[in-house]
């Protein structure tokens, strides 16, 4: 992989453009600093370049530690709001929410940072978990009630299942754009809790894509909730069948949570006061001073100035939409949503499947699925914390392909039957299933790489539509004619996810190269030249030519 070279040739072109990729410098500044190599691990992701630096901020690139060494204050050297004059280029629009507590000269110390991240953990994170976790709850639990008999007692066959599936994908997926951008319209804070209730009810089959972090809790929870639900088959009344206990169980609960959540949930970090009945659970004094809203806001901006790029309210018009469908820089990842897990997809859906099939009781197989949950959960917390402490998000995508090419090899190449089969099998479907789930990167990647708002709401549900067109897909990969072994199957899957491995390596290519030509144009403009392309281009996002891309 190629770096910035210490002494880059002079090219000649006016520094005004409205293409970012093909600007190049009309004067050489002083040499800049090379790039980090590609596979060098750690640093922090800069959305965009500084003016007065080079290549040493750039997304590869580490900003600096928490604190300074004479101040004591958070350490926010390399922000784009250093430099007063290029500031004026990133400040948030004045309909931006949050636009009346953005200081960027505001500082603070890191105790005050932590506290308040703190708080936002308990007060936002932890109760979006448990939202989410409702909402899957209700749309996971059919891996439950197949264990119960529910193909046999519906008089079913696994095509069947494998259709109705496809049919339920279908519907997410046509469904999933339309659901962001009532979201960007009305507000999350509205919509999720709408979803919730009308999800538990089984009136729509749309809603955002589930928090991988509540979704591993219920993977776990849930197989409890199943094992003692099931207990009840057989029971006098209307349903009889323990499954059908279960979908009104959970259906119930689902809807109490949404319930909640419509009171709990606020519009954003600077709205947090209570205002009538909407929000009872907050209070009338909010969740924060001002100062820890400045704090909030500044440090987000920050981060990445795009996020100021449209209010919360904002509706994206149809032209904002079909620029957003053309952003040819977010089709990799779109490629990698449409792939990467498929191969562990059919093994999870036919868990429960599989494992009474290997002669375990309806009861026993639920208890059988919680190992897997747990090593999900685990594979998921770790792999995300590596990502962040590496900086790298391609890598920990590929350790999940090479997690389970031997594992479906395992699989292809083992007799039907032999001493202890049933539970040796059971070993390896747990490891398949309790894979490294890249999901939490890979959604996040396609928002940090967006660039700005618009693109970001659509770019997440391209992403995640993606992802429901790799369901559909992955629905039909295991037939009853290969059951019950599916060596069929396993072979699509080892091809899959053959292609997967050279999908995540070329796409950490595709941004390091990106990156690398930007830097070198970039790094060559003088200081003047920099600001005029500020003040004049119209490149937005991630077209500016100070924009990095994440890998």
């Amino acid at each position: 992989m190629s770096i910035v070279d210490d002494k880059l040739a002079e090219p000649a072109v006016s520094s005004r453009s409205t293409g970012s990729d093909s600007i190049a410098p009309a004067s050489i500044a002083p040499a800049s600093p090379a790039r980090r190599l590609w596979w060098k691990w750690g640093g922090e992701d800069i959305s965009f370049a500084p003016v007065d630096q080079g290549s040493s901020t750039t997304s590869d690139t580490k900003r600096g530690d928490l604190e300074t060494g004479t101040t004591g204050l958070v350490n926010v050297k390399g922000s784009v709001f250093d430099d007063s004059s290029a500031a004026q280029f990133y400040e948030p629009p004045e309909k931006y929410e949050g636009r009346h507590r953005f200081d960027p000269k505001a500082t603070w110390t890191p105790d005050e940072e932590r506290r308040l991240v703190r708080a936002l953990d308990w007060r936002i994170c932890l109760p979006a978990c448990i939202f989410f976790f409702a909402l899957q709850l209700d749309k996971g639990n059919i891996s439950q009630a197949l264990s119960d008999n529910m193909l046999d007692d519906l008089n079913l066959n696994t095509d069947d299942y494998n259709n109705g599936m496809t049919i339920f994908y279908c519907s997410y997926l046509v469904a999933e754009l339309p659901s962001q951008l009532i979201s960007k319209r009305i507000g999350p804070d509205n919509w999720i809790p709408i979803q919730m209730v009308l999800w538990s009810a089984g009136l729509q089959t749309a809603r955002h894509s589930s928090s991988p972090v509540s979704y591993s809790e219920y993977l776990k929870v849930s197989s409890f909730i199943a094992y003692g639900v099931f207990h009840l088959e057989g029971h006098p009344g209307l349903m009889g069948q323990g499954w059908r206990y279960l979908f009104a169980i959970e259906g119930g609960l689902t809807a109490f949570i949404g319930i909640v959540a419509w009171f709990y949930l606020p519009p954003s970090p600077t709205h947090t006061k209570g205002e009538g009945i909407k929000g009872f659970f907050r209070g009338k004094n909010g969740w924060f001073s001002e100062r820890e809203e400045t704090i909030m806001v500044t440090r987000i901006l920050r981060d990445d100035p795009g996020k100021s790029s449209m209010h919360n309210r904002e509706a994206i018009t149809l032209k904002l939409l079909w620029t957003s469908f053309c952003d040819y820089d977010m089709w990799p990842i779109y490629l990698i949503g449409l792939t990467w897990t498929i191969p562990m997809t059919p093994p999870t859906s036919y868990l429960t499947l599989s494992l009474k099939a290997l002669g375990f009781s309806t009861l026993n197989t639920n208890l059988l699925v919680i190992p897997s949950s747990v090593l999900f959960i685990l594979q998921l917390q770790f792999w995300t914390w590596v990502s962040e402490k590496t900086n790298q998000r391609m890598f920990v995508g590929l350790v999940s392909q090479i997690w389970v090419i031997p594992l479906l090899i395992a699989f292809e190449t083992l007799p039907g039957t032999f001493p202890h089969s049933n539970w040796i099998k059971y070993a390896i479907s747990t490891l398949i299933v309790g894979y490294p789930y890249a999901h939490a990167v890979m959604a996040a990647l396609a928002s940090r790489n967006a660039g700005t708002v618009r693109t970001r709401t659509v770019g997440t549900s391209m992403y995640n539509m993606t992802i429901q067109a790799s369901n559909i897909i992955s629905s039909q990969i295991y037939r009853a004619k290969d059951k019950p072994y599916y060596y069929t199957g396993n072979k699509v899957l080892l091809g899959v996810a053959a292609f997967n491995v050279l999908l995540f390596v070329g796409t950490k290519i595709f941004y390091v190269q990106k990156n690398n030509k930007r830097d070198e144009m970039w790094n060559g403009m003088t200081r003047d030249e920099k600001l005029n392309y500020l003040a004049t281009t119209e490149d937005k996002g991630n077209k500016r030519l100070d924009f990095r891309f994440a890998s």
